[in-house]
């Protein structure tokens, strides 16, 4: 049913994904899917989060003992990943349902969000303690500073998203938090 779902939402985009034709694609009944999830966003998260180790255990950022090549790599690779479709549609679907549903907006933060931010900020943390990053600062703000500005332009397709980018993110971050 997952990948009947992701199947769904590129070939014919999010908005024509509907239950139905989730359940058709995957040969069972729209009682069994609704059985397993309430709504249509809720399916697209699980088919999301089926892609990968997206829940934050066993996902460590790298430490080279360079905070600023280690998070270069890492936005690179978000970066890539917001380019590749196979994870592009269901994350876009993902984000147009969280919008409009309070209830997967805190499933996501609590399953996926929250987890994969501590993940994050193990690395941070290690960065403050080798005098790389100020001891007092705001690693959710930091978080924010990086990632934020990338979300937005992948999400309001307001700019490329690009190697340099990312490279600027971090840049940037490191100028208001580094030691």
């Amino acid at each position: 049913m997952l990948a009947a779902t992701r199947a769904l939402i590129a070939e014919v985009g999010y908005r024509k994904v509907s239950i139905e034709s989730i359940a058709a694609r995957a040969g069972v009944g729209k009682q069994t899917i609704y059985r397993w999830w309430p709504s249509k966003g809720a399916v697209i998260f699980e088919s999301f989060l089926a892609l990968g180790d997206t829940d934050g255990d066993g996902v460590a950022l790298p430490d080279t003992g360079d905070i600023e090549a280690d998070l270069k790599l890492v936005m690179r690779a978000t970066v890539a990943e917001f380019a590749d479709p196979e994870f592009e549609r269901p994350i876009r679907a993902l984000n147009t349902e969280i919008i409009n549903d309070p209830d997967l907006a805190e499933q996501y933060d609590r399953l996926l969000g929250r987890p994969m931010d501590e993940a994050k900020k193990v690395r941070l943390r290690s960065a403050q303690q080798a005098g790389q990053l100020r001891a007092d600062a705001d690693l959710d703000l930091l978080l924010e500073v990086l990632y934020a500005p990338l979300q937005q332009r992948w999400l309001l397709r307001s700019g490329p998203l690009s190697e340099s980018y990312a490279d600027a993110l971090v840049e940037t971050a490191l100028r208001a938090f580094g030691s």
